[in-house]
């Protein structure tokens, strides 16, 4: 009788910057897409340092090195879906816009990441004007936070109505959907999420959760869509699906550190009698 052959879970990549405190950045993003269901490639454009409190330090990484582990990792291996993070420097946009296009890597998640939690300026300011151009026209859905998406509109966002407007003014820079975030204001008594394609406005709510704990909770987001995008799911389904599982990785926050803990991505394990072993048991006599 032939064994059985195990499926292989769908892969997604992730192009972003490391943080040395696992809390964000790519190391976020691993965790978030292996714990919804796909297996992880990695890109790294840039090192930080980084922890709980602050970023103190970041260095990108060589444009043709950039390079080397896209094409390093495309050629090898299926890509089912992209998420893009820090992309500091306009070159570097241009170089991930350009192998976005040559690798055809879709669907593609991009996450705007300008600012780090504690003000640590994470995209260059003459970069803005490249992510617009360049890679916003290439993504299945962009996912800015309030404050990122009011940097790319200009619009003031304190109400779901300004989360409409500005959902509709990404929406003409050329993505296929957006995704405006309303978690971080503070104003609203739940963490309201819009999404628009251009058609129709569809609005996620979830309960607010008072914790201080919340650092990576937008890379978290945008690869556990990436994940379930890459899983065949639908757009609204994997934007509904991701937003439950970081409500729940938040709600499961981890007090780590004396700043702004991480996200739980592996919550769901931290009941492990589910997985019983029993105890060890003494080597055969003779045995060393």
């Amino acid at each position: 009788m032939q064994p059985q052959t195990r499926p292989l879970p769908p892969v997604a990549l992730t192009i972003a910057g490391s943080d040395s405190g696992g809390g964000a950045g790519i190391q976020a993003d691993i965790k978030a897409m292996q714990a919804n269901g796909v297996f992880a490639a990695s890109v790294i454009t840039a090192i930080t340092a980084q922890n709980t409190k602050a970023v103190t330090a970041a260095f990108e990484l060589p444009l043709d090195l950039i390079e080397a582990q896209i094409d390093a990792v495309c050629e090898d291996l299926p890509i089912a879906a992209t998420k893009t993070g820090m992309l500091s420097s306009a070159a570097i946009i241009e170089l991930v816009a350009s192998k976005v296009e040559a690798w055809q890597l879709r669907p593609l998640v991009v996450d705007p990441v300008m600012i780090s939690k504690s003000g640590y300026p994470l995209l260059r300011p003459d970069a803005v004007a490249t992510l617009r151009e360049r890679l916003l026209p290439l993504a299945t859905l962009v996912t800015p936070n309030a404050h990122e998406a009011a940097h790319l509109t200009g619009v003031k966002i304190q109400t779901i109505e300004d989360l409409y407007e500005a959902a509709q003014r990404l929406k003409a820079m050329g993505p296929e959907a957006v995704l405006v975030k309303g978690g971080h204001l503070a104003q609203m008594a739940e963490a309201v999420d819009v999404l628009y394609d251009g058609q129709r406005f569809e609005v996620f709510r979830a309960p607010r959760i008072d914790t201080p704990h919340t650092h990576g909770t937008g890379c978290t987001y945008a690869s556990a869509i990436a994940a379930n995008l890459a899983r065949g799911f639908s757009l609204l389904e994997a934007v509904r699906r991701a937003k439950q599982y970081v409500t729940e990785a938040i709600r499961h926050a981890l007090p780590l550190g004396s700043g702004h803990g991480p996200t739980h991505h592996f919550y769901f394990l931290e009941d492990f009698n589910r997985f019983p072993i029993g105890p060890a048991e003494p080597a055969p006599q003779g045995r060393v």
